[in-house]
């Protein structure tokens, strides 16, 4: 259902039209205005003239679309005195409403309104042209068209009247837009029971962030060539496959989930460090050292992945009644600590669900961007890249990451300022959504 919001304005211009030509998403269609009782006046047929313009046509689902409906000619006339006598209606007593229809991937109605500016109008003589704007947000991929639909002229002289006017068969399309769809984060991600192990040792891997019912398989990993270990599964209803891998080649260094014939950026995980620590071999095999010496050994074991985040929750700005705008905020420090060892980087996932507020309105969590910031501590061995600046929405965004490298690690502060965009005219209230970060 779109979300509506009416601000006040005047017509957005579209493209001009030659002398003697329809400008682009001009329309005429038979309409039936029914004027009240106390109006002094007959019902009036005849053709409507409208035209609907929209300030973007090529938007991407979550943006804000201004729409404008212009009636250019109506049936409906200025009321007559009480009495039944002449006249005029003065200037600046017509304020408009109308309902402009959505319908192909996105339907339902815009709410429209215009501000009170007219001429004076005899009574009896036909209503001028009238301009109203409105507000909704994209919420679905592909082409929705707009037609116009019932206006509504109320007068305030003599008396508070309302004509209403209605279309008497389908109206026709007036414009088009074509949206298009977020981009989407892969959310794959593989996590295991132990990040070390002797050979032939059975690893407990849990991929996740997969379709459901999809076929997963999961690999062991030597840079960026599969080795011999290897098992499938299949996701379960939450996306999810558990499995114990055999990890028998030597030069597993990771392992990796994906679905398909083989791994992909896109239908994959990134890996998880892994290290084969061979066996120690029996004293028997092993020459005694010569006399006076002895032999010292220091092992270094492989720790684990992490995070901490600062705080619970993030109290965006008040935005005014009305106007809407950007309410900003930040979001609590992350604190990433990486002591696997191995090659493997390691990627930060933020997505954010609907914010709902008063009586289940909601702001779609496509309107929450963010700008993420992250720095590495001095000694860490891998370079931290902040996610670029955008959407974050329910299908996730990329809040920070490492490459893969010979020798990883380290420790970093990530953060980033966000920015919820709130619709014109959203009720007042709190607006409440989840983020969710996943570290993989």
């Amino acid at each position: 259902m779109a979300v509506l919001a009416a601000t006040a304005g005047g017509a957005l211009s579209g493209p001009a039209a030659a002398e003697g030509e329809t400008p682009p998403g001009q329309v005429d269609f038979p309409s039936h205005c029914l004027p009240p009782q106390e109006a002094g006046l007959p019902p009036a047929d005849g053709p409507t003239t409208a035209r609907i313009t929209v300030d973007n046509p090529a938007p991407r689902v979550g943006d804000t679309v201004t729409v404008t409906y212009q009636v250019l000619r109506t049936p409906a006339v200025a009321p007559l005195d009480p009495d039944g006598a002449g006249g005029e209606l003065p200037a600046d007593t017509l304020t408009p409403t109308g309902r402009i229809l959505l319908a192909g991937a996105q339907s339902g109605e815009v709410t429209v309104v215009g501000v009170k500016r007219n001429d004076p109008v005899p009574a009896g003589e036909p209503l001028p042209a009238v301009t109203m704007t409105g507000t909704f947000t994209v919420t679905a991929p592909g082409e929705t068209t707009l037609a116009p639909g019932s206006y509504t002229l109320h007068t305030s002289h003599p008396l508070e009247l309302d004509t209403t006017c209605t279309a008497d068969t389908a109206s026709p399309v007036s414009a088009r837009l074509t949206a298009t769809a977020l981009p989407t984060a892969n959310l794959r991600s593989v996590f295991l029971g132990a990040a070390h192990g002797g050979p032939g040792a059975r690893v407990k891997v849990t991929a996740a962030g997969f379709p459901p019912g999809t076929a997963v398989t999961v690999a062991g990993r030597a840079g960026a060539a599969e080795t011999a270990d290897r098992v499938r599964a299949t996701a379960d209803a939450l996306g999810t496959a558990l499995v114990e891998l055999p990890v028998t080649d030597r030069a597993t260094t990771g392992v990796v989930a994906y679905e398909g014939a083989a791994w992909s950026a896109g239908k994959g995980s990134g890996p998880a460090a892994y290290t084969v620590i061979a066996v120690t071999p029996p004293p028997s095999v092993t020459p005694p050292p010569p006399s006076g010496t002895q032999k010292v050994t220091a092992t270094v074991e492989p720790g684990a992945l992490g995070l901490i985040q600062t705080g619970e929750d993030i109290t965006l700005g008040a935005v005014p009644y009305g106007a809407g705008g950007a309410a900003p905020g930040r979001i609590g420090t992350v604190t990433v600590t990486d002591a696997r060892g191995g090659p493997a980087g390691w990627s930060l996932i933020g997505k954010v669900t609907d914010f709902t507020g008063p009586g289940g309105i909601r702001i779609p969590g496509a309107s929450l961007s963010w700008t993420p910031r992250c720095v590495a501590a001095e000694g860490s061995r891998s370079a931290c890249t902040a996610g670029s600046a955008g959407v974050v929405g329910p299908d996730g965004a990329l809040l920070a990451s490492t490459p893969d490298a010979p020798l990883v690690g380290g420790t970093f502060t990530i953060d980033a300022t966000v920015t919820l965009q709130v619709p014109p005219y959203t009720p007042p209230g709190a607006y409440t959504a989840v983020l969710t970060l996943t570290l993989s």
